[in-house]
């Protein structure tokens, strides 16, 4: 059996009753680690594996728990500022005890009521849950070598710049969305998916909401619908099995923009593919 990880989910099997709960077996490292009783399923018994998430609680004691937190050590969440005290800021990550932000971990001292995007990680030194708003520390510099022009990511948006809005990119490298692909986006807190439309020689990627050459595909799908309603039949006698010449001299499209062109308007349900050519719906 892996050691229990603090901050992660583990699957611990449950070992003995107690009082205030039951215990789970953590290994060598751990030991016994509580589960409160508010939190024991009604139909585990001795033996069973359980899924929980291990913290610390108010008092430094190891805990579990079934409640699900905003996100997990390793990962960026945006998170709320709920209370400042002397040693730093505490976030809602939706447990009991509030995750500490640090003063020292602040690139600018936040307030209450303020979202921040933070990383969350295990403290070596003290081995609590911390979170961190100086995310250069943890985004990294270089593109993995797997990512291509085209690649659907998952990003979460971080701030708005002169360039346009910076955010993170699966978690782990830096990209930014501009022009009008930023205009109606959450400055920070906002996660969705995009494609990679640029990798740049200064290790960050440009993004965009649609995949590269949509907007080339969009228009030529606008094209043909004109020239289907142009034409007093609604009609066009090609279709993907035409010759690439048919297709050109019919819709001045080749053959690979065309199919790419019916395929949009087709799932759109604006037109209907027939045996001999293309009609609107």
């Amino acid at each position: 059996m892996f050691p229990p990880q603090i901050g992660q989910f583990n699957d611990l099997v449950f070992s003995e009753e107690h009082e205030a709960g039951i215990l789970l077996d953590g290994g060598e490292e751990f030991g016994s680690i509580l589960l409160p009783k508010r939190y024991v399923p009604e139909s585990i018994n001795k033996g069973d594996n359980i899924k929980v998430f291990l913290y610390l609680d108010s008092e430094d004691r190891l805990i579990a728990t079934t409640e699900i937190p905003k996100a997990v050590a390793g990962e960026f969440a945006y998170l709320e500022v709920i209370d400042s005290t002397r040693a730093g800021s505490f976030l809602d990550w939706g447990l009991p005890k509030d995750l500490l932000l640090p003063f020292g971990e602040q690139p600018r001292r936040s307030r209450v009521g303020d979202y921040l995007v933070v990383f969350i990680y295990l403290d070596e030194v003290s081995g609590r849950l911390v979170a961190s708003s100086k995310l250069k520390k943890f985004v990294s510099k270089d593109i993995p070598s797997h990512l291509r022009t085209g690649n659907k990511v998952s990003i979460l948006t971080v701030e708005r710049t002169d360039i346009g809005i910076r955010a993170i990119v699966n978690g782990n490298c830096w990209g930014f969305l501009k022009g009008m692909d930023a205009a109606n986006l959450a400055d920070s807190g906002q996660r969705l998916e995009c494609y990679v439309n640029r990798i740049r020689e200064d290790g960050l990627l440009d993004l965009s909401l649609e995949p590269p050459g949509y907007s080339r595909i969009a228009s030529a799908a606008d094209q043909l619908l004109n020239s289907l309603r142009l034409t007093d039949e609604k009609f066009l006698g090609v279709h993907d099995k035409s010759s690439p010449e048919s297709i050109k001299e019919a819709t001045g499209m080749s053959k690979k923009v065309f199919k790419q062109a019916v395929g949009k308007l087709y799932k759109e349900g604006k037109i209907r593919i027939e045996t001999k050519g293309i009609s609107l719906t």
